[in-house]
């Protein structure tokens, strides 16, 4: 009698559950993230062999813990959410597994060129973007009706704050404009760079002194402390991209310049109570359009430390993908799509028709510059910040410092005087000169 060597199911089961790679995903709560975890079930059944951990943090805490591990090769993650400021920078240190084999399938020439440019070191991709964005003006057309405002094709920042005197109504909890307030490099400093673009400074001369104390340093920021003092919400100063994205999908905000990542949950009338008048135009320029809406994509990497990369590179592949685009798109609907990374989603019927603007922020995606952001000549690539490693200790301390003008806790020279300093000092200590 011949024996049957065939294990039972339930035998089996454990050894698949055994055999089983768990990866630890890091990534930032912004909404699509939000539906990339909601679909966890659906990658899991699809690659039976893995399954995702995921640790979901608020924009700061995430950057500060990916670059402490990071750095230090502490392996506590195999997916991380990065973006295209840390992407050349930890590819050139080596921190970062190489994208330069993926399946044909993917469709690496599909990525939208800025998008691709950005996370690339050396013409390799190092990691994959999940989504894309420029930034742009989002306003209410019901109270800019009322309050007979037409808005112009290239908006400026007189006539936003024009706009926002005449439409400001805090004795019903709606506000003229809300902007970042919330202090970070990619906080509040990501806003607050377009506007000193647009008011013609810039961070560093071309021998890397840094001017954070000029004249249009000091106008712009003048500027957005008596703008966001005069018609902003209470309590700016802790308001970030979801804080104010919650504000103006509620209606209390007239106004609102930011990522045009948001567009998609603002105009789904599931998620947003002013869908159905909601207005868009280009960001505001003051002295100058260059540098006025920036260049952005937040992006799956697999760090070097990773002891998973191939789970993880199965992972962030699906996560990108046409496929998975598709997917959400079945799921949640088409505006819900993470938007710009990928030609054939801006030429695909069902994302036009449900996305009015998804024309206005393709263009406004390949036309943000980062190589010549600035009126006067500068040493650094970026729009919203300055791609080199120091820059994250740079912009956050300025951040705070701007943060702190907004607060009144120092006048706006006093507060720009200090950030001037540290950044001398950081720069010195890092032999950008003596």
């Amino acid at each position: 009698m011949k024996l049957s060597h065939a294990l039972p199911v339930a035998t089996l089961a454990v050894a698949v559950s055994a055999s089983a790679q768990e990866i630890t995903v890091a990534t930032v709560n912004n909404n699509d993230m939000v539906i990339m975890q909601s679909l966890t079930s659906e990658f899991e059944q699809a690659h039976p062999g893995i399954t995702l951990n995921w640790v979901v943090l608020e924009e700061n805490v995430l950057r500060q813990r990916l670059t402490t591990d990071i750095a230090t090769g502490g392996g506590q993650f195999d997916v991380m959410t990065i973006g295209t400021y840390e992407a050349p920078i930890w590819a050139e240190r080596g921190w970062l597994v190489a994208l330069d084999d993926l399946p044909d399938e993917y469709d690496v020439d599909d990525l939208l060129r800025p998008v691709r440019d950005g996370l690339s070191h050396d013409g390799v991709l190092h990691a994959l973007p999940f989504y894309g964005e420029s930034s742009m003006l989002y306003y209410r057309e019901d109270l800019f009706e009322q309050a007979g405002i037409e808005v112009s094709e290239q908006p400026t920042w007189e006539e936003a704050r024009e706009w926002a005197s005449r439409i400001h109504d805090p004795g019903n909890r709606v506000y003229g404009i809300c902007l970042r307030g919330k202090p970070g490099w990619g906080e509040n400093m990501a806003f607050v760079s377009t506007l000193v673009n647009t008011f013609g400074g810039r961070w560093f001369d071309e021998d890397w002194n840094p001017e954070i104390n000029s004249p249009e340093w000091q106008e712009a920021i003048g500027f957005y402390v008596d703008l966001m003092n005069n018609y902003g919400p209470p309590g700016a100063s802790s308001n970030g991209f979801n804080e104010n994205q919650a504000l103006f999908s509620s209606g209390r905000c007239g106004m609102w310049i930011d990522a045009t990542s948001a567009a998609g949950r603002i105009y789904d009338p599931r998620e947003s109570e002013v869908a159905e008048s909601l207005g868009f135009s280009q960001a505001p320029v003051a002295e100058t359009p260059k540098g006025s809406h920036w260049l952005w994509s937040w992006a799956l990497a697999i760090p070097a430390s990773s002891e998973r990369q191939d789970a993880a590179r199965q992972f962030i592949t699906w996560a990108t993908s046409k496929e998975y685009i598709e997917l959400v798109g079945e799921i949640e609907g088409w505006t819900s799509v993470p938007p710009g990374t990928r030609t054939s989603t801006y030429e695909d019927e069902r994302y036009i028709d449900a996305a009015p603007f998804a024309g206005f922020v393709r263009e406004a995606m390949e036309n943000a510059d980062p190589t010549d952001s600035t009126l006067e000549p500068n040493p650094y690539t970026g729009v919203q910040f300055v791609g080199i490693p120091e820059f994250q200790s740079i912009g956050t301390q300025v951040g705070q410092s701007v943060a702190a003008a907004l607060t009144g806790q120092m006048p706006v020279e006093q507060a720009l005087e200090s950030a001037q300093r540290t950044a001398e000092r950081t720069m010195r200590q890092a032999g950008y000169y003596d």
